[in-house]
């Protein structure tokens, strides 16, 4: 099994910036894609950006050029630095990763951390 622990969520001003930040542990083998996803209320959850483990990016639309999102597959983090708050951000954002469990398995499976509240208001 794999956890995923989110952190750095919390109240910003419209303009502010937050960074959050997602660890894996437990049976880890290797991690492929990581991703920060994001829904707010009454509103289907939707990928914010995600990145491959090469380190090849893609963002959505909405955030291009506000956030960043980078890892560190030393640690099996992958954070999500958030520029430019709007009040549209405000959503429980939630981390995802595809892990490999061992070497004798060449499937991925994904793990959903437990979400962290952004807010943004003035």
């Amino acid at each position: 099994q794999v956890q995923l622990v989110e952190s750095g969520g919390g109240l910003v001003q419209p303009g502010g910036s937050l960074r959050l930040s997602c660890a894996a542990s437990g049976r880890i083998f290797s991690i492929n894609t990581m991703a920060w996803y994001r829904q707010a209320p009454g509103k289907q959850r939707e990928l914010v950006a995600s990145i491959s483990s090469g380190g090849s990016t893609n963002y959505a639309d909405s955030v291009k050029g506000r956030f960043t999102i980078s890892r560190d597959n030393a640690k099996n983090t992958v954070s999500l630095q958030m520029n430019s708050l709007e009040a549209e951000d405000t959503a429980v954002y939630y981390c995802n990763v595809k892990v490999r469990h061992d070497s004798s398995s060449y499937y991925y499976t994904n793990y959903w951390g437990q979400g962290t509240q952004v807010t943004v208001s003035s």
